[in-house]
């Protein structure tokens, strides 16, 4: 029987890429990204990936015929994940998949969480195959192996203020502006100088939920648990670099982030969301 199982995982597990994933998270309204082989969802800050499988012709009974489907697409389903989490951008020049090739380690860290991943629904059709959806979050093992890699968080910060912030967070308008969601993004201002980032954030808060958030509307955004009760909105100029992770705001704007008696509070908490298209 096992010699039988192992043959059906490799010899009938299909890869499960193109269009045939995709709306794993339609309708919510969250800014979701799509992938060859699965999809991120920044806005809740999860990476999901199908699989699909069928069992051979010879199962010795229906049960056993859909077990062996279901292992078969599980196991598609994490190789697609594990792809898909290599898609994901830590800034505008790295993604997981090249923090993955320089660092033995990093690899490890990340093939033990995909492997670890949550299976959300399974699926079973007329024509004997299965398909399996698994599930992994951004945040906790895969953020803390991907900021253990950044060495200048908190570098810019400075004893917060003795009264409270006049503001709780930011939110930058960044609709109509070609921006690529990243795990530590940079905002600057027009002459390139840094006004947020993983240098201005605690660490620990970044790794329980990113340095910045994600969202499609710009309301939704700044009435959030993340951000309320009065944030501040910046209409985000352009991006700049191949990848669109860096996002320009004016300079004006720039000099009321950086009066960081009142705003160094929330942005070191990364109580920061990014509004994008």
């Amino acid at each position: 029987m096992k010699k039988l199982l192992a043959a059906a995982l490799l010899a009938t597990v299909s890869l499960f890429t193109g269009t045939a994933h995709a709306g794993l998270f339609e309708g919510t309204g969250q800014v979701v990204e799509r992938l060859p082989s699965g999809e991120i969802n920044w806005s809740d800050n999860l990476v999901r990936a199908v699989g699909r499988g069928s069992s051979p012709a010879n199962a010795s009974n229906a049960g056993a015929a859909r077990l062996m489907a279901q292992r078969a697409a599980k196991v598609d389903a994490l190789r697609n994940l594990l792809e898909s989490v290599g898609g994901v951008r830590i800034d505008a020049q790295t993604t997981v998949t090249n923090l993955m090739a320089g660092s033995d380690a990093v690899k490890t860290r990340v093939k033990g969480m995909v492997k670890g991943a949550l299976v959300v629904d399974t699926k079973y059709f007329p024509d004997g195959t299965a398909e399996v959806v698994v599930e992994a979050p951004i945040s906790g093992i895969l953020s803390e192996t991907v900021y253990d890699s950044i060495t200048d968080f908190g570098a810019a910060a400075v004893p917060k203020a003795a009264v409270p912030a006049a503001n709780t967070g930011l939110v930058i308008n960044a609709k109509g502006v070609s921006v690529k969601a990243a795990m530590s993004p940079k905002i600057v201002d027009e002459e390139g100088r840094a006004v947020y980032g993983s240098k201005f954030v605690d660490k620990e808060a970044a790794i329980r939920q990113g340095i910045v958030g994600y969202s499609k509307d710009v309301n939704d955004a700044a009435g959030s648990e993340r951000v309320r009760a009065n944030p501040i909105i910046i209409k985000a100029l352009r991006t700049v670099g191949a990848r669109g992770s860096e996002i320009v705001i004016s300079n004006a704007d720039s000099a009321g982030l950086r009066d960081r008696s009142k705003n160094l509070s929330f942005l070191e908490a990364t109580k920061v969301i990014i509004v994008m298209d």
